[in-house]
């Protein structure tokens, strides 16, 4: 039985690579349209299992593990920015501010489907106009939910986080290893 990972994502293949470096991580084509009235804290859980299902289907005799996560500010959900502009509104929301970071992991392994969801507080310190201008000027924000990568430039902007660091970047490692292995038994 093989361990699939259900994402493009180069951090999570990076990330997974710490818990075992046995596994296959693939690109799911998935309906990842959010229901309107789903609480945005839920919406990362929801949106992990529709792609470990989509890959679950393909790769029934492996381990499959779907991931997602969402960046929540004021109850808005931030995903990524499409262009300079929403960027910028993204890093004036943030600023100051403490904001959660949601990720949500599924596992499905011998017909059984486990799901959770990891949350971490990130508070940005208060950003002046020039450092979101030289920020968003980067490539670094566009393909990252919220518009920032904490373990890149972002890392500059940020005062302090309360919870899992690599749930930020996008894999809540400590949990989903204890997933894993409760799945493996």
């Amino acid at each position: 039985m093989s361990i699939i990972l259900a994402s493009a994502s180069p951090r999570r293949r990076e990330l997974l690579g710490v818990i075992t470096p046995d596994f296959t991580a693939v690109s799911i084509d998935a309906d990842e349209t959010l229901p309107a009235d789903i609480p945005a804290l839920t919406a990362s859980e929801y949106l992990a299992e529709i792609k470990a299902a989509a890959a679950a289907e393909i790769y029934p005799d492996d381990t499959v593990i779907g991931c997602d996560t969402t960046v929540i500010c004021g109850g808005e959900i931030l995903g990524k920015p499409k262009d300079k502009e929403e960027c910028r509104r993204f890093m004036n929301m943030l600023s100051g501010i403490t904001h959660q970071v949601a990720t949500g992991c599924c596992i499905i392994s011998k017909g059984c489907k486990t799901s959770f969801t990891e949350i971490t507080d990130v508070t940005f310190r208060q950003l002046t106009a020039e450092e979101i201008e030289e920020y968003i000027s980067t490539d670094e924000p566009y393909d990252k939910a919220g518009g920032y990568g904490i373990q890149g430039k972002a890392a500059l902007l940020i005062e302090k986080i309360n919870g899992d660091y690599f749930n930020v970047v996008g894999l809540p490692l400590s949990r989903l290893n204890q997933m894993l292995n409760i799945a493996k038994e």
